[in-house]
């Protein structure tokens, strides 16, 4: 009968495959981290895209049902504040229809003249954030809304 001798990796293998491995290591890890904060940014851009178009997709309805008072957009009522979206919780944030429960994405605060969502789970909440600014009656007519992203935060 033969007898096998069962042989293992040398000293040598082993150490080369763990200097790879912490080489491999220290290059992925930040580019791990950097991934978090592309995505938050990302997150804030794609909501300030959702709020133009929901305030736009608002002042459409209205002009169609000829009111100037609310719409009703996915069974809620939107209030209107010259022919857009209002800055309040019963505005434009039922016309964005973001998560902001608890537990959610965003967190909302309402304002007459500024409405805000700032990103959960931000380094710095504050500056990771998507203002919404509503319309304005001017000498000129109406201006629209402005949105704006604040991603210095993220």
């Amino acid at each position: 009968m033969k007898s096998r001798r069962i042989q293992g990796f040398t000293l040598i293998e082993l150490v080369v495959v763990i200097t790879i491995l912490g080489i491999l290591a220290a290059f992925a890890i930040p580019k791990f981290v950097a991934l978090d904060t592309q995505a938050r940014i990302s997150t804030i851009k794609g909501l300030a895209g959702s709020v133009k178009s929901a305030a736009a997709l608002a002042r459409s309805m209205a002009m169609a049902s000829n009111t100037t008072v609310s719409v009703v957009m996915e069974g809620a009522t939107v209030n209107l504040l010259n022919d857009y979206p209002d800055a309040t919780a019963t505005g434009i944030a039922l016309a964005v229809n973001a998560n902001t429960a608890a537990g959610g994405d965003f967190i909302f605060a309402p304002g007459g003249a500024v409405a805000t969502w700032t990103k959960v789970g931000a380094p710095t909440p504050a500056t990771c954030e998507v203002t919404y600014t509503p319309a304005a009656v001017t000498a000129n007519g109406v201006t629209p809304p402005v949105v704006a992203t604040n991603t210095a935060g993220c």
